[in-house]
């Protein structure tokens, strides 16, 4: 895969004027491999949400070789820099895009309401069109497992997550974090802090060395693209988890496990179906029976009975026989989410803006 940075492409739009690149090449012909890039907001690294999304797109390369041309842009910020990036990319011929960051939606959007000869995806996003899909990870189901592992381990009761931005699909895994761990220990409580970034490592070890002042015993990496907290962690002898990939090799001793994502059927389905002209955009919002989660790399430390538990829950979870958002749901505020018996539908998960009872800190405004 070609790899760019947000100064290799910035060059280019001021060597060509974005006028100009936006007048762009006309679109190539079909014997032409398929141009298909991928936006991210951070460095691809060998670990996190960048690395995630790049391996998935290894088996598309691998399936279509020279039938594709994959191009990786990383560190490009939200904004307008984003926008013209994507737009420029477009306009070189490339029919694909895969736009890496929830706050890349309202250019990725435009880009696929001009021209719908281009297929986009957008990672955790909301709005649909006929050739733009949101996509996002039901990390829910791996953090209710995990909330319970933390329960067990932890002595203080007191458990803690590093987040990157209040978005639903980050408020969904705090959340079933909290429930799942609610369930080996009732008086749980979470403390979170929003760090405001895909990428800070320093503000990431601020942030987890805060919520160990506070006590908390287990802490959960919540979308850092950096093994910043994961590390931070280890030193101070605090277990931790994380989501999207390994970061074991940072805390061999304290790792508790990690909500791997596996991009890559997602991927290719949605490139087999542009190819084959018959992509419709949709709300995919994926999980263990798509293959996307799995939770990897637990911890030995975890007691045999609540592993036992857990591997119970999680084979329900797998046939679709129970969700982690099953009532009876409290939110903080005291009011009823989800009445006893009663399961929130996919829709209701996806707009989630609240926090369950347990999770002590409020939501930024």
């Amino acid at each position: 895969m070609n790899y760019l940075t947000r100064r290799t492409l910035m060059k280019g739009l001021a060597a060509t004027g974005l006028a100009g690149a936006l007048g762009g090449r006309p679109a190539f012909a079909t014997d032409e491999p398929l141009g298909i890039t991928l936006v991210l907001p951070s460095p691809v690294g060998d670990v996190g949400w960048g690395h995630a999304l790049a391996a998935g797109l290894e088996p598309v390369k691998a399936a279509y070789g020279d039938k594709v041309k994959i191009t990786v842009i990383e560190n490009i910020a939200e904004g307008p820099d984003a926008d013209r990036i994507m737009n420029k990319t477009v306009a070189d011929g490339n029919k694909f895009l895969i736009a890496g960051s929830f706050g890349y939606q309202n250019g990725a959007l435009q880009i696929a309401r001009r021209d719908p000869g281009v297929t986009v995806l957008h990672a955790s996003g909301f709005q649909t069109a006929p050739n733009f899909s949101p996509f996002a990870a039901k990390y829910f189901q791996g953090t209710y497992l995990l909330g319970m592992a933390a329960a067990a381990l932890s002595k203080t009761g007191k458990l803690g997550s590093v987040s990157a931005f209040a978005i639903p699909e980050l408020i969904t895994s705090i959340n079933a974090f909290t429930l799942g761990a609610q369930t080996v220990n009732p008086a749980i409580e979470v403390s979170v802090v929003w760090v405001n970034s895909w990428f800070d490592p320093a503000k990431e070890q601020e942030a987890a060395k805060a919520l160990m002042a506070q006590n908390c015993d287990v802490i959960f990496s919540n979308a850092q693209d950096t093994p910043s907290v994961i590390s931070a962690c280890e030193e101070a002898g605090v277990y931790a988890f994380n989501l999207n990939s390994s970061m074991k090799k940072y805390a061999p001793n304290k790792y508790l496990g990690c909500i791997a994502t596996d991009w890559s059927p997602f991927f290719k389905a949605s490139v087999d179906a542009h190819l084959a002209g018959t992509f419709k955009g949709a709300n995919a919002f994926l999980g263990v029976a798509e293959k996307v989660v799995e939770v990897v790399d637990w911890s030995s430390d975890i007691p045999a009975d609540t592993m036992t538990k857990i591997k119970e829950v999680a084979a329900k979870i797998a046939d679709g026989s129970f969700s982690p958002f099953t009532g009876p749901i409290i939110k903080a505020d005291g009011s009823e989410a989800a009445a006893a018996g009663a399961t929130m539908a996919d829709p209701e998960i996806v707009a989630m803006d609240w926090h369950v009872k347990g999770v002590t800190t409020p939501l930024p405004k």
